[in-house]
């Protein structure tokens, strides 16, 4: 089993504006019937060539970490929770688990140099739903 990188992160105080910015050097669009609008806490946008994705997401100033940019893994197959078990044996750390009793969310761990990235569901978890 292993992963993919489903989107590049970037923690933000101003996901929008963030969002617009990065729009305007790289030549990246909105999602299709998912705009970004002013107050978004989430922004995401995408290249419209390669299909490669990012994510602009608020945080608080105080959790602005030094190292504000992460991936957004997700498994090829099975599951996030098999995944993060998988990755914890090859020496990733948990940091933070952010997954939600509905069965949505995310893990945050980091690599043996304490880079922080996410493992996100599954695609066929997301396309299955909720699980409560």
């Amino acid at each position: 089993m292993t992963c993919f990188v489903s989107y590049t992160t970037v923690d933000c105080r101003n996901a929008y504006e963030l969002s617009e910015w990065w729009k305007g050097l790289l030549g990246y669009v909105d999602i299709e019937d998912d705009p970004n609008l002013p107050g978004h806490e989430e922004c995401m946008i995408l290249d419209p060539d390669t299909g490669h994705q990012i994510l602009f997401i608020e945080v608080p100033d105080h959790e602005l970490p030094p190292k504000r940019i992460h991936f957004d893994v997700r498994p090829r197959e099975g599951t996030r929770d098999a995944e993060v078990v998988r990755v914890l044996a090859l020496g990733a750390t948990q940091v933070a688990d952010r997954r939600n009793e509905d069965g949505t969310g995310w893990v945050v761990l980091v690599d043996p140099e304490g880079n922080e990235f996410c493992i996100l569901r599954s695609a066929l978890e997301v396309a299955t739903g909720p699980t409560a």
